[in-house]
């Protein structure tokens, strides 16, 4: 069998054996979530390769050390990992970070609009927009989990082991997030998308 077929936790058990080609394996297959997590946070290149490669040395120090015993957790133990060390950035910062809905940040890419005329774009492109300025509006702990879930892809399960809460504190944050967005959306008089 080889290496790229086995699960995380056949690699790190290899890894700890001696097999250091099996942490190229496991960085290969977690950078583009891990980095994007963090660039979407930090919203600068330069600070997001800082910290992603902080977090994998940290990763590789555990590992050596034989303090690592999330079984079958290797990615949430990651992102938890990258998670603390944004938090220690923005503390060493003393600010809040705010997400930036840059020109290539679709928070809802998945948004299915039909395909129209202009005028349907233009609602579409308008719609994101507004959202996007909203998202940001939200408290620090809403938005963040916002980010994970619709940007990242990521389960609620997987966004309570990298914020280090329950999964339940995980969904209130959500149900909050998706209340405050729907009160903005009345407020400012901006429509929902319909099917």
């Amino acid at each position: 069998m080889r290496l790229e077929q086995l699960n995380d936790q056949q690699l790190v058990e290899m890894y700890i054996a001696g097999n250091e080609s099996c942490l190229e394996i496991l960085i290969a297959r977690h950078k583009k979530r891990v980095f994007s997590y963090i660039m979407m946070v930090v919203r600068d290149r330069h600070i997001a390769e800082d910290i992603f490669q902080d977090t994998f040395i940290k990763v590789i120090q555990t590992l050596k050390r034989g303090h690592y015993s999330d079984e079958g957790k290797f990615m949430p133990w990651i992102m938890r990992i990258a998670h603390n060390l944004v938090i220690d950035h923005f503390r060493r910062l003393k600010r809040i970070p705010m997400v930036d809905g840059g020109e290539d940040f679709e928070m809802f890419s998945a948004l299915k609009l039909r395909q129209g005329n202009t005028e349907d774009k233009m609602v579409k492109q308008q719609i994101r927009s507004d959202l996007r300025r909203m998202i940001e509006e939200l408290p620090s702990e809403q938005r963040e989990v916002v980010i994970m879930r619709h940007y990242l892809d990521m389960s609620f399960k997987e966004i309570a082991d990298t914020t280090n809460v329950s999964i339940n504190t995980a969904l209130g944050r959500m149900r909050y997030a998706l209340i405050n967005l729907k009160k903005m959306m009345d407020k400012q008089g901006v429509t929902s998308v319909a099917s």
